[in-house]
């Protein structure tokens, strides 16, 4: 559907966020390198609770960057979910080596920390835990594990910037770990993501990737003499627009969470006396962005998917986040992945389905997409 009444996402801003990109427009110069993406970097790190950031072009060529920096290649493992977006799996392909899927537990969506300790092998070298829509996983029992076994533990908390455990910042856990700014993120660029870690050797390969394998003692764009290049690397930079938009957000990132945050408990009370659906639960210890609002339909995969059917007839976008890795058409081919494989992750993902999140989601538009859950149900009888 084209026009929806109530679109899954919808981005938050304000006049700041165009007088930010509008004075990089009116600078007509140094689009490439800038102060601005300094400045992101240093408030990415602040909120992360790291000492080094890098900002790319995206998330997933942040993660691409940390694999070629951990210098994981085709004799190398990485368990990771399959419950989550194919970028992190993916990423491990770019450099050849082989993505192991453990499964997921019920209680944050993230990998379950006794069947990451199964899937261990000689040939495995990282573990990736995901914070499924802004809920931090198991994370420290999982960074004990990799502890013990001595493996590189890569957080993908892309989903997970301002979320808390404790009062420990998602993105902190790791030895490195990717945040994304896509559009339909906790903040945006439009694009954008960035790369956080506290190992001053990884911030430095970071900065090399990112810019054709060049060692910059100034800054390129602005310069008139030569640089020297040392390596492979890409085009994977953020642009200054760009990252003047992200500061913009950033500086906005408690406010929206906390309408996020408001809006997932007027939906959770709207739903309690819902018994067909399940709310997500956030626990006491955690803090959650609610990047998304995710339910559970109990019946199953059919009711789940009538559902959504019924609900874009009503023009409200929901939408299936994610449908495991390992049964898409690609990763079945290459790896003869079958049903089954991950018990605990199809299950969760026959009966989930996420609703419109946003900040300035009204209490009319919340109304409606609830009555039109009670109608689906009622009707069905």
């Amino acid at each position: 559907m084209s026009q929806w009444k109530i679109p899954l996402f919808k981005m938050h801003y304000d006049e700041n966020d165009g007088r930010k990109v509008l004075s990089v427009l009116k600078r007509g110069m140094y689009w490439g390198l800038s102060s601005e993406t300094i400045e992101l970097e240093k408030k990415v790190a602040e909120k992360t609770d790291r000492k080094y950031c890098v900002v790319f072009n995206s998330a997933t060529s942040a993660l691409h960057a940390l694999m070629i920096s951990y210098k994981f290649s085709n004799r190398d493992e990485i368990i990771l979910p399959s419950f989550t977006f194919i970028a992190s799996s993916n990423s491990v392909m770019f450099v050849n080596a082989t993505p192991r899927f453990a499964d997921i537990e019920d209680s944050t969506y993230g990998l379950d920390p006794h069947d990451v300790e199964s899937k261990i092998t000689k040939k495995t070298k990282a573990i990736m835990p995901v914070h499924y829509a802004g809920n931090i996983c198991k994370i420290n029992e999982i960074r004990k594990i990799a502890s013990d076994y001595k493996l590189t533990l890569i957080e993908d908390a892309a989903t997970a910037l301002g979320s808390k455990i404790n009062g420990k910042s998602g993105g902190s856990f790791g030895d490195a770990s990717v945040i994304s700014f896509a559009w339909n993120k906790i903040i945006t660029s439009g694009e954008g993501g960035a790369a956080v870690t506290d190992s001053r050797k990884i911030y430095e390969d970071l900065i090399r990737i990112r810019s054709h394998g060049r060692i910059d003692t100034e800054n390129y764009f602005m310069s008139a003499n030569s640089s020297d290049y040392t390596s492979l690397g890409y085009n994977w930079r953020m642009s200054a627009m760009t990252a003047a938009l992200g500061i913009s957000q950033i500086d906005k990132l408690e406010k929206l969470i906390k309408m996020r945050n408001n809006n997932a408990a007027y939906l959770t009370k709207l739903l309690s006396n819902v018994q067909t659906i399940e709310s997500p639960v956030i626990s006491n210890d955690r803090k959650s962005n609610f990047m998304l609002y995710t339910v559970k339909v109990r019946e199953g995969r059919r009711k789940r998917d009538e559902l959504h059917s019924f609900m874009t007839k009503k023009g409200i976008q929901t939408k299936i986040i994610y449908e495991p890795i390992h049964l898409t058409s690609f990763y079945r081919r290459k790896f003869g992945y079958k049903k089954g494989l991950l018990k605990n992750t199809e299950r969760i993902a026959d009966k989930i389905l996420s609703l419109p999140m946003y900040p300035h989601l009204k209490k009319t538009e919340m109304n409606y997409i609830i009555e039109s859950i009670k109608e689906f149900f009622e009707r069905e009888g």
